[in-house]
């Protein structure tokens, strides 16, 4: 077992585990912290906890110290000065005719590296942009391509909910999504309406799925005839977040609603309790 703390260095970003040593670190305190890509500025997210050797990346990195004043105002000097490297990349890209879209462009805590993030449809050769670049900042240069959804993530807006995306204000990383999600929800499958800004399937359709799977192995499959208060009929219907079934009555022809609960009383359904 391994004592650790976490820290995360952006707003939805992934959290890490560092050793935090001897010091007492409580959360929400901002750390310097030694990490693959140089010394990061980050805060601290979860408190101090034993986690297993599985769950940790070893050798584990230490905490270096607790952040001070001063070290605020280092991050705010580097955003201000990735704002200009952006322009000066943007400018550079268009120089090299590159087939590319600038995302992003942030600078480690020490200045020891400079990372421009971008999309593409395919390969990049650029070999000579780096040039440039390197001749400009004199410090390691990283370009990063990144996908459609991490861009989204790092540019934010609002989904189609009228909400802040979901992946830039909460969601450290990107469960996979898949259409037979959409499909055991019931939900429209245009496109248009379950994809979010990145063009991808939306985060969200995970959030409920599990209940969803849970439901369908517990409640009767549409078509399928059960018995109810009024004789035998076929579900044509099913609500799972609002507990409804509608079923067409054989005899009388007609639709009728009942709540599940209803049906499990009158003994029709018998729902398993699940962990």
């Amino acid at each position: 077992m391994y004592d650790v703390v976490g820290v995360r260095f952006k707003k939805a970003g992934k959290i890490y585990y560092f050793d935090p040593g001897d010091l007492t670190i409580p959360t929400g305190e901002y750390v310097i912290v030694e990490t693959v890509r140089g010394i990061e500025y980050g805060k601290v997210v979860i408190n101090k906890k034993q986690v297993d050797e599985n769950d940790v990346v070893l050798p584990l990195k230490k905490v270096i110290r607790i952040a001070e004043p001063k070290d605020k105002l280092i991050v705010e000097e580097n955003k201000k000065a990735a704002k200009e490297a952006y322009e000066i990349c943007l400018k550079k890209v268009e120089e090299h005719g590159l087939d590319m879209k600038l995302v992003d462009v942030e600078y480690t805590f020490d200045r020891n590296k400079v990372i421009f993030y971008f999309t593409a449809d395919g390969r990049v050769d650029f070999r000579e942009l780096v040039k440039d670049l390197a001749a400009i900042f004199r410090t390691r240069i990283e370009l990063r391509q990144i996908g459609v959804r991490d861009e989204a993530k790092m540019l934010g807006g609002i989904g189609p909910c009228g909400r802040i995306l979901c992946c830039s204000t909460f969601l450290g990383d990107f469960d996979p999504v898949s259409i037979k999600m959409a499909k055991d929800q019931n939900l429209s499958l245009n496109p248009t309406k379950i994809s979010g800004l990145c063009g991808r399937l939306m985060c969200c359709l995970k959030y409920e799925n599990d209940e969803y799977e849970t439901a369908k192995e517990q409640l009767p499959d549409l078509g399928e005839y059960i018995e109810t208060p009024h004789g035998l009929g076929r579900v044509v219907g099913l609500n799972i977040l609002e507990r409804v079934l509608q079923v067409e009555l054989t005899e009388r022809e007609r639709v009728v609603e009942y709540t599940i609960d209803e049906l499990i009383k009158e003994g029709v359904l018998s729902i398993q309790a699940t962990d």
